[in-house]
């Protein structure tokens, strides 16, 4: 049998340099040049990108490979892990539109050692009708400046991070996220709606 401890030293250091890796991860901005100063005529037509709604919509719909950083999926491919795209669930409720990724080694051993994020869009009546059945279930629910946290009670949780959250969902403004953990759902780039 595995015990927390053990569980909580392998995920720590990840999501410890993976917040590092976010943290430091900033866009140079380049300064002008003659060339992008001074503009010349286009050699021939100018072709503007679709921009019907679905375009839009496939353009924008995440990927596990985008609903994290890359330099995140960089580090968890260097130890071999891989990930699983499923529907995003609250309980045994499917959101539509939504995704949620399984971060795992696979091909080893089975083991408990994962991460899990995940990022849907969803209506407010919906949004309020799944954090009532959650708190329900004995699920926790404390409201913070990004939205609401509804997370599992810390003794029935899988991992914990340091400040003794598990499974935590984050509902906001048209959307809700999860994470194996509270502070893994700061590593999730939530896609433009």
């Amino acid at each position: 049998m595995i015990t927390r401890a053990p569980r909580a030293a392998l995920l720590a250091p990840i999501l410890l340099a993976a917040l590092v890796l976010a943290a430091c991860s900033t866009t140079p901005t380049r300064e002008p040049t003659s060339a992008t100063t001074e503009s010349a005529p286009p050699a021939g037509p100018i072709e503007t990108p679709d921009a019907s709604p679905s375009a839009t919509a496939e353009a924008s719909a995440p990927t596990c490979d985008t609903l994290i950083s890359s330099s995140l999926v960089d580090e968890l491919t260097s130890y071999g892990w891989t990930s699983r795209a499923d529907d995003f669930l609250v309980g045994a409720t499917v959101v539509e539109g939504g995704l949620q990724c399984t971060w795992a080694d696979f091909d080893g051993p089975a083991t408990d050692n994962l991460l899990l994020f995940g990022w849907a869009p969803i209506a407010s009546s919906e949004a309020t009708r799944l954090q009532t059945e959650l708190i329900g279930q004995g699920w926790l629910r404390e409201d913070g400046a990004q939205g609401t946290y509804i997370t599992t009670d810390p003794q029935y949780a899988v991992a914990v991070d340091e400040d003794g959250y598990g499974m935590t969902y984050l509902f906001g403004d048209g959307w809700v996220t999860v994470a194996l953990t509270k502070q893994g759902l700061v590593l999730i780039e939530r896609p433009d709606a």
